[in-house]
């Protein structure tokens, strides 16, 4: 049985009631229930992810990484921010077999790219002709390795094309930590933060 994303339903944007102007874009949160995904939205899993410290700090000046995810949610809706992901489902992903479940619950991009081979990806340049009032892509990783850049390109080339911004960014997550030069003075929110400052558009 394939993975299927734990938010699908909102992948395609089909959920929100206004013009996006930012997009947004993840990796993949897997929605079997045997993984102990306790995430109620995207970046959900607050415990190693700083996305709800960082993304706030820099429209409001706010923290809600403790809030509930109704805050999140009205947070995107005052700053026209949608979400999404760049993968649907691992297609050959069985919810049966226990290498697959270890290499999923460990939430690893790697251990993704690694193991399976078989995809659905969001159609996001689709997303992007629907909703033409996003000016602002963001990817939530560096491009490193092939298999994220390829699943990226088509968004580079559509954003070029259209002259819409396109940026990575570090990754919100603990990993960011592994980023940081010795001797950094500063804690990881701070980090990611300003890292996140000084990609992001003028606000």
């Amino acid at each position: 049985m394939a993975c299927v994303h734990k938010f699908a339903s909102n992948l395609n944007l089909e959920r929100i009631d206004f013009k996006p102007t930012t997009l947004i874009v993840g990796t993949f949160n897997p929605g079997w229930d045997n993984l102990g995904n306790y995430a109620q939205w995207f970046y959900g899993r607050t415990n190693n992810n700083y996305f709800w410290d960082v993304l706030p700090r820099l429209h409001e000046n706010s923290n809600l990484r403790l809030a509930p995810h109704k805050e999140w949610k009205a947070f995107c809706s005052r700053h026209k921010i949608a979400l999404t992901d760049l993968i649907y489902s691992i297609d050959d992903a069985d919810s049966d077999n226990q290498e697959h479940i270890n290499h999923l619950k460990n939430y690893r991009d790697d251990a993704i790219a690694r193991h399976f081979c078989q995809f659905t990806e969001v159609n996001l340049p689709a997303i992007l002709v629907n909703h033409p009032s996003i000016a602002h892509v963001y990817l939530t990783r560096q491009l490193s390795g092939d298999f994220w850049q390829q699943k990226w390109l088509p968004v580079i080339r559509y954003c070029n094309e259209t002259g819409k911004r396109v940026e990575p960014l570090l990754t919100p997550s603990g990993s960011a930590r592994f980023q940081m030069t010795k001797g950094v003075d500063m804690t990881l929110r701070d980090f990611i933060f300003k890292h996140w400052q000084n990609s992001w558009h003028s606000l």
